[in-house]
């Protein structure tokens, strides 16, 4: 039953299968909670990791966890194992298995750099309005014109403290900036950092292809996801799975349709990263989407419901298993018939009647067969797991952490000179340099407060007001301008110092009082 070029999926009146070399065609995961979602995602992650794959999940209840532990023998396993003809080859085994956590509790840690994640992103993670993501752009386009690094949150804190000061200035130069829309920025970026970003953001920054391991015994390492925490911040959930997207689109040749998948990512809880999303972002998920297929890696959606998907991302979904849905509400009626409406016609099954009759466990599959044409849709009985059926115990988690083959590279935080210094040290140097001026300044006003120049060089005190008080006396007009001509004269004969100088003085005084 087990095959080196197909999933073993489960079975129906026949064997339902996975094409590997149709694989990177994405996926569809569907169904009400409790249906078997997670164990659908559970029974492809081993297939593919059984074919030399490498595959990427987040585990949002714990769950997936049970992957890097062998099952345990129970009856109801063996009993679909007999009904669909697999207990021949059902084994138990564990999967190699690396966890991660953007908070670096139940794993290694995941970071990523400001610069990395762009400015659309951001916005979107902060929620930002049209003309605060306009602002933030205008931030980034100056951090690259003056070379100043973005890695983590403080980075992205001082810059916009600088554009807020620089704010006229740079209206001129790339539009508008207002200091309103900066603060609003500053003011999402504290919600962000209260929410967990603040771990996230910085370096090491998570190198992709430490996501595209292979064991020594040639399985695809599975790297699981820590997400019970994260879902407290969908915004934040999304936002890092679209970035990984991101990164693997930048990041990966083309390698067309190879034999099999380099990498298999599964989107759980899908609708976060659509619900609310603005027009750019959509574009952005349709455009990777589209491409990513063509870099060798296979995209699976998890969600509830069909319609958590915009049409332009559902299109490109080849390959589909729906659980069971309900139908008790207009909405999740009309759920029912696009899901049915999805599927390649079985003349056999009234689709939209059986979708509502699936029992747990039970799924409607359809996959991509040859020239990526759709298999008429079939009821089956989804196969038991190989690897443990729900989560595992601290203990065993930190023995597979510890374990791991990227154990130490993540763990340590690395902090070094970007933004944040940077701005520093130049508001420090600006500083210093004002301090200097206003030196220079009171230096100068302290010299010319004590002394004057005369024309011939020599300084004289300067006799400025003086606000001491002193007794009033009663002056005549003609003692003050005795007193005033004689206070000149003896200044001019000390400037003089000549026996003839003195005799003009003297004759020049002598004039001046017959004056008055």
């Amino acid at each position: 039953m087990l095959d080196t070029d197909r999933i073993f999926i489960g079975g129906s009146d026949k064997a339902e299968y996975l094409s590997l070399k149709l694989a990177n065609r994405h996926g569809l995961i569907t169904g009400a909670t409790g249906t078997g979602k997670t164990v659908s995602l559970q029974i492809l992650a081993e297939g593919f990791s059984n074919a030399g794959v490498p595959v990427f999940c987040a585990d949002v209840k714990g769950d997936l966890a049970g992957l890097a532990e062998a099952g345990e023998e129970k009856d109801f396993l063996e009993k679909r194992a007999r009904q669909i003809g697999f207990e021949e080859d059902y084994l138990y085994e564990a999967f190699p298995t690396v966890f991660w956590d953007l908070f670096g509790e139940k794993g290694h840690p995941i970071r990523a750099t400001v610069s990395e994640m762009g400015p659309l992103l951001l916005a979107r993670l902060m929620d930002l309005n049209a003309t605060q993501e306009g602002v933030l752009n205008v931030a980034f386009e100056l951090a690259d014109d003056e070379g100043l690094l973005l890695l983590d949150l403080k980075d992205l804190q001082s810059l916009l403290a600088h554009v807020a000061e620089r704010a006229s200035e740079l209206s001129r130069v790339y539009g508008n900036v207002s200091k309103a829309s900066v603060g609003a920025i500053q003011r999402q970026l504290l919600v962000l950092e209260r929410q967990g970003g603040e771990a996230f953001f910085g370096e090491p920054a998570l190198d992709i292809r430490d996501m595209m391991r292979v064991s020594r015994d040639g399985r695809g390492v599975i790297s699981v996801l820590a997400a019970d925490k994260l879902m407290g911040a969908p915004r934040l959930y999304a936002t890092f799975l679209l970035w990984m997207l991101s990164e693997l689109f930048e990041e990966l040749p083309e390698v067309g349709d190879p034999e099999k998948p380099r990498l298999v990512f599964f989107f759980d809880e899908a609708h976060l990263l659509f619900d609310e999303a603005p027009k750019a972002l959509l574009e952005k998920v349709e455009q990777v989407v589209r491409l990513i297929r063509s870099k060798g890696v296979g995209v699976y959606f998890v969600t509830q419901n069909p319609m958590d998907v915009p049409d332009s991302v559902l299109a490109q979904l080849g390959n589909r298993v729906q659980h069971a849905l309900r139908a008790y509400t207009p909405r999740e009626q009309k759920a029912v018939r696009t899901a049915a409406e999805t599927f390649r016609p079985n003349p056999d099954l009234d689709v939209a009647q059986v979708i509502t009759e699936l029992g747990v466990g039970e799924a409607l599959v359809s996959t991509l067969e040859a020239k990526g044409i759709p298999s008429i849709v079939q009821r089956t009985l989804v196969r038991p797991p190989s690897s443990r059926l729900g989560p595992i115990t601290d203990d065993e988690r930190r023995a597979v952490i510890a374990d791991s083959p990227v154990a130490h590279l993540y763990d340590e935080t690395i902090d070094r000179v970007s933004a944040f210094e940077v701005l520093q040290q130049r508001a420090a140097e600006a500083a210093r340099m004002e301090e200097r001026q206003q030196q220079r300044e009171e230096q100068q006003v302290a010299r010319r407060g004590t002394t004057r120049r005369t024309r011939s060089g020599f300084s004289l005190p300067d006799f400025g007001r003086d606000d001491t008080p002193t007794p009033r006396r009663r002056t005549t007009r003609r003692s003050r301008s005795d007193s005033v001509v004689e206070t000149a004269a003896k200044s001019v004969a000390r400037s003089v110092g000549s026996a003839l100088g003195r005799a003009l003085v003297r004759g020049i005084l002598g004039s001046l009082k017959r004056g008055f």
